[in-house]
């Protein structure tokens, strides 16, 4: 057989591995082996390759298996295939037999297994091969190093992932972007904003990854600001038209407090998909526009696109803050019987909070007990803050019991259920409730509030004393304070959880987080702009009260973010009608 042909034979082989054409590319395997060419090695690779690109793994590994000689290229080829199509155990068995055959392996080889190991988790696995690319000196391989660095993020283990970073001489794009995502991914927002900053520095390229990432890490920190600066660098770089990008900068708007900058985003998306809609209609759930959340439910589909079950929880959770129970059963219904949805655990807890907020203590409790999953603890602690909040001590004692059982060392819950035997006279059980606390080792988490003010992030916690400001902020607060008794505020002290005497609860309540970190946003911040605070735990019933006084006195908006949604506080009233 001539060389003309079989180059030709090998260029057709290579269109259909470009085309993913495997019905022609069976057709050239069948010529192939009329003319005794299935014991060449090229030849063999070739139709390894269209194989694998056409995701046939069962048919290259025959070709492979067939094969009385391999190279280099047959491993690699099959490797990587199986790593990049989630066979991962395959992957690595291949490796495996590799090394006992003695074939020789490349970087490539390495940063497909590595790749293949994070898919199972298997970090042991990462360990072992991370030792083997130190012992073969290819550890400083830009794929090798972008690959173990991937991995241990993608594991948690943040530092080993850094640490791998910080020894590579070669960066690439990809390298960068994975550091990103594993800092976002694990909830270190501040450390992904720094390496973000480094990598602006040494002027490396975007891609859309690293892009929305760090917007998802603006929005972890609530940093506005940051993320107006990354929104340009967006626009300049022309990755708005990328539906991911322009997803994380709603998402982003919204968690920052700005839902009207978000739907401005929202409106210029021109190839909207579920993704972008459900961005959206979460901003306005988040921010007790409930209107404009079921609005959005129905032009979704207006233009032919189907709710999935992320929409289905941010209409759910709509309904929630904002009370409407009617709606919320309507719209769980919905998602079963037109949509073919099965509700998950998440759209139960929402209906829970909604029927609890509502004050239907016992339908709640109902639905607990007739739904297919096990409650979790943020559901029972939901129904335990609406028993409290509505007076229903028989089904709080059941809610507080199964909290127990789940979160034994969170000191909240046996507090929360102090108070409603306070408030139901059961004077020897608050008695009881608070020598356990007394005797046992249970966690209270501190609340910690952070407002952003000329691209520095700025925290408090209850008494703070550290800020560099604080004489000044505890004299403006003292100020304010005085200022919004004059117009009606009184200090709420059920809302202060501490064992502790009346006059020390209306001291610690004075001095909570996001009360110290208004005083500075009104030291630190131009007149005219709203002062945005977010909280690490849900806003107190004493400090609400502080805030709507405090927009009146003061005529500034004032933007909350607690851990379950937005208050926006503007002249005397809060966004969410005194519900959450």
């Amino acid at each position: 057989m001539s060389n003309t042909w079989v180059s030709y034979l090998h260029a057709v082989l290579q269109l259909c591995a470009r085309n993913k054409a495997s019905i022609q590319g069976k057709a050239c395997h069948a010529r192939a082996i009329r003319f005794g060419l299935q014991e060449d090695t090229t030849t063999s690779n070739i139709l390894i390759n269209v194989y694998c690109k056409s995701g046939l793994l069962s048919s290259a590994r025959k070709v492979f298996d067939g094969m009385p000689a391999r190279s280099l290229v047959s491993w690699n080829t099959l490797i990587g295939s199986y790593a990049q199509n989630g066979e991962a155990h395959e992957a690595l068995s291949l490796f495996k037999l590799m090394q006992r055959n003695g074939s020789s392996f490349s970087e490539f080889t390495i940063s497909s297994v590595v790749c293949a190991s994070v898919a199972i988790c298997a970090v042991f696995v990462c360990k072992q091969l991370h030792g083997f690319a130190i012992k073969a000196a290819v550890d400083s391989n830009v794929f090798v190093g972008t690959a173990l660095a991937d991995v241990y993020a993608k594991s948690g283990l943040v530092k080993e992932a850094s640490r791998v970073f910080e020894s590579m001489q070669e960066r690439s794009v990809v390298t960068w972007s994975c550091m990103v995502v594993g800092y976002v991914q694990n909830e270190l927002f501040e450390e992904a904003l720094l390496l973000f900053h480094r990598a602006q520095k040494m002027e490396v390229e975007h891609d859309h990854f690293i892009l929305s990432s760090i917007i998802c890490g603006c929005a972890g920190l609530a940093a506005l600001i940051e993320g107006k600066q990354v929104h340009a660098i967006i626009s300049k770089t022309g990755f708005c038209s990328n539906i991911f990008v322009a997803s994380s900068l709603i998402d982003m708007y919204a968690k920052c407090g700005s839902v009207e900058e978000a739907y401005t985003v929202f409106t210029n998306v021109e190839d909207k998909n579920v993704v972008s809609w459900n961005a959206m209609i979460s901003g306005f759930a988040k921010h007790a526009r409930a209107l404009e959340a079921m609005i959005s439910f129905e032009k979704m589909q207006q233009v032919g696109l189907y709710p999935n079950e992320v929409t289905y929880i941010s209409v759910l959770s709509a309904c929630s803050h904002m009370g409407l129970v009617d709606e919320a059963k309507s719209y769980f219904d919905l998602m079963i019987t037109k949509h073919n949805i099965s509700p998950n655990v998440i759209h139960y807890s929402c209906m829970v909070d909604t029927l609890g907020r509502a004050g239907m203590i016992s339908e709640a409790y109902d639905l607990i007990q007739r739904m297919p999953f096990v409650a979790t603890a943020s559901m029972w602690g939901s129904l335990l803050a609406c028993c409290r909040f509505h007076g229903n001590l028989e089904i709080a004692e059941i809610a507080a019991k199964h909290l127990f059982e789940m979160e034994p060392d969170n000191a909240g819950n046996y507090i929360l259920l102090s108070n409603i035997y306070a408030a139901n006279k059961k004077w020897e059980e608050v008695v009881r409730a608070r020598k356990f606390l007394k005797e046992n080792v249970v966690k209270n988490e501190k609340g910690k509030s952070w407002i952003a003010v000329k691209d520095k992030v700025h925290k408090f916690m209850v008494g703070e004393i550290n800020h560099p400001r604080i004489a000044e902020i505890y004299s403006k607060l003292d100020s304010l304070v005085e200022e919004v008794k004059i117009l009606g505020y009184k200090v709420e002290t059920e809302h202060e959880l501490h064992d502790v005497e009346e006059s020390r609860k209306q001291e610690l309540l004075k001095h909570h987080s996001e009360k110290l970190a208004l005083s500075f946003g009104l030291l630190s911040l131009p007149a005219s702009a709203p002062i945005r605070i977010m909280k690490n735990l849900r806003i107190c019933g004493d400090c609400h009260s502080f805030m709507k006084h405090a927009s009146s006195s003061t005529q500034r908006e004032i933007i909350v973010r607690d851990i379950n949604r937005f208050h926006h506080f503007i002249k005397g009233r809060c966004s969410c009608s005194d519900f959450w």
